[in-house]
């Protein structure tokens, strides 16, 4: 390798030091929260690690804040997306957050105690929500790792996530993958955002309305 190209490669391995370096501890123990519930449920888990800060950034903008009613997050982990969503002005008191690990619903409420945390089965949105809303859900984001699920059941998910939502309230979804992760369907508009390159790895912003 030329001298050149190692002196470069050099600086940008001691950047990336730095920078973990900087992190803080807060987020170290989520990223070993997370590391060690994907060794235990590896499909269960949406990501290895909490989502960066652009994608997170990226879901909270598809959910506008001047609207009312409750905003649902599905699979909320760490909190990584809730935090961007409460930067977005979105109240704590509005947020429903739907984890299926136990140890994360209890961080959630920690750090988040206005919201309402759920612990359950995504997936059965209707029956863990349907009497619980007192009007109809400004926005559903979610994390869940829908690549890793059959197609009938992604659809159930979000068919039975627009009976709890206000018309043509957003259903935000990323993924890793370049296609949508839920089938299309004439009775669905899909609109694909930009690609989050600084994300680990890189991920895409869904967004699907009910026509």
């Amino acid at each position: 390798m030329p001298l050149l190209a190692l002196q470069m490669l050099e600086k940008k391995i001691e950047r990336r030091i730095r920078l973990l370096e900087r992190k803080s501890a807060l987020r170290f123990l989520d990223e070993v929260a997370f590391i060690r519930s994907w060794i235990d449920k590896p499909l269960s888990m949406g990501a290895v690690t909490p989502s960066g800060k652009m994608l997170a950034r990226a879901m909270a903008r598809c959910v506008d804040p001047d609207t009312t009613g409750p905003v649902i997050e599905l699979g909320s982990g760490t909190g990584a997306v809730t935090k961007a969503l409460v930067a977005r002005g979105i109240e704590p008191s509005r947020l429903v957050l739907v984890e299926f690990n136990p140890s994360f619903c209890r961080l959630l409420r920690t750090r988040y105690p206005e919201a309402t945390v759920i612990q359950g089965d995504a997936y059965r949105i209707q029956h863990l929500l349907g009497g619980l809303l007192r009007e109809p859900a400004a926005a559903v984001v979610s994390g869940l790792p829908l690549q890793t699920k059959p197609f009938k059941q992604r659809i159930r998910l979000i068919d039975e996530a627009f009976e709890l939502m206000a018309p043509h309230a957003p259903f935000v979804q990323f993924t890793y993958a370049m296609v949508t992760p839920i089938p299309k369907r004439p009775e669905v508009a899909a609109h694909a955002a930009e690609l989050i390159w600084q994300n680990l790895p890189p991920a895409r912003v869904w967004v699907y309305r009910k026509n």
